[in-house]
């Protein structure tokens, strides 16, 4: 089974694993496909974060994300006029793009652990005929590219590769030749080209001309790392996700408070649920706002927090009669979650992100990849969390999630959205762990963020309008300051789950949000 936020990815990966390919390879495929078909969300030029388990090992994960250039130091920004680092443009795409590296990482390991055999030419080929013949172009993206060509369509590259008849109508053909060559070299050359070879140093100049700090030595200094994934106890078994930069800390400092404090009786669209997740959110940002950054440079062991010492303290300071004090988050990012389970049961929890909407804005001339921005999340302050250092690798809202259960089940889930991941995730995991919903129906269900939206300042409490009116006037009561979003909105991201239940049967949920699907054989 598959699931991902375009149907074209699902697909992909489904047809990978009946031709006897493996969880990890069916991922690569549609991480591959989802670059070209969702090109606001993801693309070849941003990171990745992967959880990988394999029945009867410890959950495994693998941090793709790049660096800071050598050359990106606080004093080259303020030698520019800059106050704070743009998010757009040359100076914007400041760290090495890591998916690819990841991608590759992944398939060595699929070859050495699970016996992978399926060519690199054939986990492409999907996305090289889509990038080369076109797709059709969704409502999400071009609404998205209606909502900022005013800030995009001057970047370099840019209007050429999605502004070329003006803002894309849904359903018109979206063609990427640029890309599809690139992805045909990869196929080609191995996916070491994008860091070592002829195609790291194509996309090196065209970096440099655009103002970007990156050098072909960053490009060629970048390794994925495997890491051991941060491991919460819970009542119902035991969650993972990925350790710092990520903010995978806060995912599971939220469901640990929340492990002490919900109970089956509670309706999973009620106030009192609600409110026991914001509450646990505000302390877990509390966290992520104090501590996490690159590990290097971190002064806590972020393991530690999940002990029961802090988790039960945390628990007993949240009220149901009263709100927390509430600052600001760090806003939402653009980003997509799959999950892939194959029939020997290796489940895989991938996250891809170009972090703003289209990254940095720019698309490389020669190769047609569109580059991140994550390295705007750095600061300019020598004394803030996350200063731009060179090597220093950002703060990351991107984190996988998964989790092996005590009945025997293993769930993958996540989100993509910034702020509202770790949110969406106790929603989702709570609605199907412990009110026993179906992953369709707990993805389904209205959800909430709590912080800010794109082109917005407001970090309030926000709730689709199919919360039930007597959900939003309790919250309102209890001291949120509530506003209400339309049904489905696309702001509370797009969610998806597979569960793979102890007699091999299987259960997953997408989200009607976003354009995806299940596929499963």
């Amino acid at each position: 089974m598959a699931v991902a936020p375009h149907a074209l990815a699902s697909q992909s990966a489904l047809a990978v694993l009946r031709e006897g390919g493996n969880a990890v390879e069916a991922m690569i495929a549609a991480a591959a496909t989802i670059a070209v078909a969702y090109p606001h969300m993801n693309s070849i030029g941003g990171d990745s974060f992967w959880l990988i388990a394999r029945p009867g090992e410890a959950p495994r994960g693998l941090e793709a994300c790049g660096a800071a250039a050598g050359a990106a130091s606080i004093a080259r920004y303020r030698d520019a006029g800059l106050s704070t680092i743009p998010f757009r443009g040359g100076m914007a795409a400041n760290t090495v793009a890591g998916t690819i590296s990841g991608w590759r990482a992944a398939l060595a390991w699929s070859h050495e652990a699970l016996g992978g055999r399926l060519p690199l030419s054939r986990l492409l080929a999907d996305a090289i005929a889509y990038a080369r013949d076109g797709v059709p172009v969704t409502h999400s993206q071009s609404a998205c590219i209606a909502a900022k060509r005013g800030e995009l369509a001057d970047i370099t590259g840019f209007a050429e590769t999605f502004l070329a008849n003006g803002v894309p109508a849904p359903g018109s053909r979206f063609r990427q030749p640029r890309l599809a060559a690139t992805l045909e070299q990869l196929a080609r050359t191995g996916l070491d080209d994008f860091y070592q070879g002829e195609l790291a140093q194509s996309m090196a100049r065209d970096l440099a001309d655009v103002g970007s700090p990156l050098t072909l030595d960053d490009l060629r200094a970048h390794r994925a790392v495997w890491k051991t994934p941060l491991s919460l106890a819970h009542s119902f078994g035991t969650i993972y996700n990925m350790p710092p930069p990520t903010q995978g800390l806060v995912s599971l400092l939220i469901l640990g408070q929340l492990d002490r404090l919900l109970d089956s009786g509670m309706d999973p669209c009620g106030a009192p649920f609600v409110h026991a997740c914001v509450e646990a959110t505000k302390q877990a940002f509390g966290v992520r706002d104090r501590h996490i950054t690159d590990p290097a440079y971190m002064e806590i062991e972020p393991q530690d927090l999940l002990a029961p010492p802090w988790l039960d303290g945390a628990a007993s300071r949240i009220r149901p009669d009263a709100v927390l004090p509430w600052g600001n988050g760090l806003g939402p990012a653009d980003t997509v979650w799959m999950g892939v389970v194959d029939g020997d049961g290796v489940a895989v929890s991938f996250i891809q992100s170009i972090y703003h909407e289209f990254g940095s804005g720019i698309v490389l001339p020669a190769s047609g990849v569109n580059w991140q921005n994550r390295g705007c999340s750095f600061s300019l302050d020598p004394a803030a969390r996350n200063p731009l250092m060179p090597g220093r690798k950002p703060f990351h809202t991107l984190n996988p999630a998964l989790a092996r259960l005590a009945d025997g089940r293993t769930l993958v889930y996540g989100n993509m959205g910034g702020d509202g991941q770790p949110q969406s995730q106790s929603a989702v995991f709570s609605r199907i762990v412990h009110f026993g919903m179906n992953p369709q129906a707990a993805i389904d269900a209205p959800r909430w963020l709590l912080g800010r939206t794109w082109g917005q300042t407001s970090d309030t409490l926000k709730l689709e309008a199919r919360f039930p009116a007597a959900t939003c006037d309790a919250l309102r009561a209890l001291g949120h300051e509530v506003e209400m979003l339309r049904p489905y909105d696309e702001t509370m991201g797009h969610a998806g789950a597979i569960v793979l239940h102890a007699d091999g049967l299987y259960e997953g949920g997408f989200d009607l949000r976003s354009d995806g699907a299940v596929a499963s054989w």
